[in-house]
């Protein structure tokens, strides 16, 4: 089941460390002979030596991700349920629209696979902590698998297969939180998660551009009922692998506000967003993760009218739908392998602040070359995310973990569908390259202004005024 994501206000709790995190330890890695439970790194950037010695050479970067069992049970989940739903997205549009004959009714399901996403991340988020990791991830793949077979059934109308792809729509949130909080269960809460996100994201974007070529392909030798049906068989391999590939781990909210049997799971699911949205400094990194997404989406939602603008053929357009999926796949993938946790933290505020600077260039309303550099620049730029992640997981404390993480994916899908539906808008008064551009101007500024509240937040940039404060007060009482 794919997308791909504090404590109580009168609970303490320590800031996270100013430094670069210090990478979890190995789960798969023999213990070296230390009084600890287990060992680890204390240089993000470099491998400690062991006490007769240098220490024996260990996986390091993406390949430290993949020597952890479970997290390749997850990856190999997250791939095959989302190629099934790249390929039912398709394929469901073309049944709708042979069912119908209505290009509004068409387009509809895809819409249909943003919308809810608000409605399950808010109204069911309380799952994610409520009840076991693994659990939760199991039911959510085989009711998503049902929701899909019913699908299948020629006596299904079309009103139910529009309310079924919202069922399946407001599963997902869900199921995504819960998969990037046990992330931290298996991966520890450094940089091996922040990598294993990664790992995730790129395999988003990857299946996108697959996905869709393999559903085209499928749909000249099935019917389209016949390729949905791929997507059932996706999610139960997704569901089997997460039962047997992962470990039972307990619910997380065993105590706290809203925890237990005593709680609705409605109260616990809002009141979690209140606690996560009441937090100054999780607010300021969740609107982080939201805010520059909601403008970079509008070069895409216009593509089409662009290149009609530009007299492009089909040919161009599938590349200017390609061109920023490309660029954050090689970024995201150079940031990964090539930068340290403390670098990848470093460049986070400056690459957001820039990141949507490059689709100014259709002010000049650009030629198909230019266009695709400024694409992928942009895509590019979305590489800040690595190190917002560790930032993120950082500032949520573990109760509250799944509930974050599950509010964090509602709101990114929920914001990019809100930017392409308002790019749209706009296009129906303006240009479609003055609309590209503004949309690049206006989140740039709106991105300088919540990178200041960003900046304001950092707990070591409040610690120090805390302290100079209390300074100031103790030298007045003299």
């Amino acid at each position: 089941m794919p997308t791909d994501s504090p404590a109580p206000a009168d609970t303490p709790r320590t800031p996270p460390a100013p430094a670069a995190p210090v990478p979890a330890p190995f789960p798969e890695r023999a213990a070296l002979p230390d009084p600890g439970p287990a060992p680890t790194l204390r240089d993000p950037d470099a491998q400690a030596p062991g006490p007769g010695g240098p220490a024996p050479a260990t996986p390091r970067g993406y390949r430290a991700v993949f020597a952890v069992a479970e997290f390749r049970a997850v990856f190999a989940a997250h791939l095959l349920s989302l190629l099934g739903v790249v390929v039912s997205e398709l394929a469901l549009t073309v049944l709708v629209y042979d069912l119908t004959g209505s290009p509004l009714l068409s387009a509809l399901t895809f819409a249909l696979g943003l919308l809810p996403y608000i409605v399950g991340g808010t109204l069911f988020a309380g799952v994610a902590d409520r009840y076991p990791a693994r659990r939760v991830l199991v039911v959510c793949d085989l009711l998503c698998a049902a929701c899909v077979a019913v699908m299948l059934v020629p006596a299904t109308p079309v009103a139910g297969l529009l309310a079924l792809r919202c069922l399946v729509a407001a599963i997902a949130p869900v199921f995504t939180g819960t998969r990037m909080a046990a992330l931290t269960d298996i991966l520890g809460e450094g940089d091996l998660y922040v990598l294993g996100r990664s790992l995730l994201r790129i395999v988003s974007q990857s299946a996108m551009l697959i996905g869709f070529g393999a559903g085209g392909m499928l749909l000249t030798v099935l019917s389209p009922r016949g390729a949905i049906t791929v997507t059932v068989v996706t999610f139960l391999c997704s569901a089997a692998l997460l039962r047997f590939g992962t470990q039972d781990r307990p619910a997380r909210a065993t105590t706290g506000e809203g925890a237990g049997a005593g709680g609705t799971l409605l109260k616990e699911s809002l009141s979690g967003a209140r606690l996560v949205l009441g937090d100054r400094r999780i607010r300021a990194l969740m609107l982080l993760f939201w805010l520059p997404a909601m403008f970079v989406v509008a070069p895409e939602a216009l593509a089409a009218p662009y290149a009609d603008a530009i007299g492009a053929s089909p040919a161009a357009l599938g590349l200017l739908l390609c061109a920023m999926a490309v660029g954050h796949i090689g970024a995201e993938l150079f940031v990964g392998s090539a930068l340290s946790p403390r670098n990848r933290s470093r460049i986070v505020l400056p690459v957001a602040t820039v990141g949507l600077l490059p689709l100014l260039v259709y002010a000049v309303r650009p030629g198909l070359p230019l266009a695709l550099a400024a694409l992928a620049l942009a895509g590019a730029g979305a590489a800040y995310v690595i190190g917002l992640d560790q930032w993120f997981v950082d500032a949520v404390p573990q109760e509250l973990r799944g509930r974050a993480m599950t509010l964090l994916t509602a709101g990114l899908m929920t914001v990019q569908g809100l930017g392409m539906a308002l790019a749209g808008l706009a296009a129906e008064f303006f240009p479609v390259h003055q609309v590209v551009a503004g949309s690049g101007i206006i989140g740039t500024v709106c991105t300088l202004l919540l990178v200041a509240e960003v900046r304001r937040t950092d707990p070591r940039r409040m610690s120090y005024t805390e302290e100079r404060d209390g300074a100031d007060r103790h030298v007045t009482s003299r």
